[in-house]
């Protein structure tokens, strides 16, 4: 078994990883996310040569860099066989082999996550997983179809079971998600920075359990809503996504928010959640910019709608920039600085402070309530608000979820409407 190099570009805003094979000379690189400066500067740093860019599956959550990076560089571009892509590309079957260099790749399917996912062997020493074996489960089986979840589901277990058999116990294992990511499923094991077969074996669900059935009733039962961007994001996969263009946005002057405001533009504020319920824009939407910014923004805006984000620093607006290009959303307009007029406020509370009969809103997810939840509270998840709004009973409205990241959001839009909010968050 010959030991390959590999290096891994975490993405841990989307929760998804990206890596580098190398042999000293000759690349390989697996699902490239979009902003390819990332990988440039691996390649840089040790001088290698890209001959090879793989995608284990159409990609829901993120928009690949896969068919700029092959472009740029001229390294051979395989996609599966099966997916109907828009571009010229290597079509891979099961049991393909291809070698770059000293590297020997070998192609398994493994259906599941997607119809036509593939997972890479490379030199019997590392697995590239994409969505399939993750470390202590599997990528989610509902994205393609949710008619279809169950027989995903099943052929996932297949796949896995398969993929483990076809390696060695000390073959090293590089999924692409599992870090946070919406396209996981199952019980994530937390903070591992790499795993072996070996250890997938004893820990992981689809590979402890030798009951198909109840794999598939237990998997199915755990999944949760994932965010609506991914209906675009796909579709821009299948059809070849251009350039990431990072160039700084088109400025806005701070005075004309407000008409932004007024033509139904979203007008995002990136400060902190604090600063925001203190000071802020009326009718602009407050999402603190942090590991889950692209994540709820591209779950909640109706995709198409003219965004502006609005930032202290150029930096702040950089970084938003950044992660929304990863999910197709390119190009908005940014300001810096709040005008000097048109200000609003709303309160803040921990949960000590909400009194008896209070009208309390939990925005947390379905499967998060039903773990335990403030009795004769009103429960509309994060993700159905814009489109439920009415459903809010009148009064002052106390927002709550598990960490206060989310509850912001939601007061934000709440305020945005004209509903009186107090934030309820524990975490400062």
């Amino acid at each position: 078994m010959d030991i390959v190099d590999v290096e891994t570009i975490e993405t841990a805003e989307l929760g998804d990883r990206s890596y580098v094979a190398h042999d000293g000379e000759h690349a390989i690189v697996v699902d490239p996310q979009r902003d390819l400066d990332r990988v440039r500067r691996v390649l840089d740093d040790r001088d290698l040569r890209c001959a090879l860019v793989l995608e284990t599956h159409i990609h829901n959550d993120y928009v690949s860099g896969g068919l700029q990076l092959a472009r740029a560089t001229g390294a051979t571009y395989a996609v599966s066989a099966d997916d109907p892509v828009g571009f010229v590309r290597r079509p891979l079957t099961d049991g393909d082999a291809l070698r770059v260099g000293d590297l020997w790749v070998q192609v398994v399917a493994t259906p599941g996550h997607t119809d036509n996912h593939l997972a890479y062997i490379v030199n019997e020493s590392a697995v590239f997983t994409g969505g399939s074996l993750l470390y202590g489960s599997v990528g989610r089986t509902d994205l393609v179809d949710p008619a279809r979840t169950e027989a995903l589901t099943r052929a996932q277990f297949r796949s896995v079971q398969r993929l483990a058999e076809l390696c060695e116990d000390d073959a090293r294992v590089y999924p692409t998600h599992g870090f946070g990511s919406f396209c996981s499923s199952g019980s994530i094991a937390d903070g591992a920075s790499v795993s072996t077969v070996g250890e997938e074996r004893a820990r992981n669900d689809a590979l402890v359990e030798t009951d198909e059935d109840a794999f598939v009733s237990r998997l199915v039962a755990g999944l949760t809503a994932y965010p609506r961007y991914y209906a675009h994001v796909g579709p821009l996969n299948l059809d070849g996504a251009g350039p990431a263009d990072l160039s700084p946005p088109a400025p806005v002057a701070p005075g004309d928010l407000a008409a932004r405001v007024a033509a139904g533009d979203w007008v995002v504020d990136l400060r902190a959640r604090t600063a925001y319920a203190a000071g802020h824009l009326a009718g602009t939407i407050g999402i603190e910019l942090g590991r889950n910014f692209a994540t709820y923004l591209g779950w909640l805006i109706p995709w198409g709608t003219p965004l502006t984000l609005l930032g202290d620093t150029p930096s702040e607006v950089a970084d938003a920039q950044r992660q929304l290009v990863r999910i197709g959303i390119d190009r908005p307009s940014a300001a810096l600085g709040l005008p000097s007029a048109g200000l609003r406020g709303y309160r803040t509370a921990a949960f000590a402070d909400v009194p008896p009969g209070a009208n309390v809103l939990d925005v947390r997810r379905d499967d998060e309530r039903a773990a335990g939840s403030l009795p004769d509270s009103t429960h509309i998840p994060l993700h159905s608000l814009t489109a439920r709004l009415d459903e809010v009973p009148p009064g002052d409205v106390w927002v709550h979820c598990a960490t206060g990241y989310r509850a912001s959001i939601a007061a934000s839009l709440l305020d945005r409407a004209g509903r009186d909010v107090v934030l309820i968050d524990d975490t400062y």
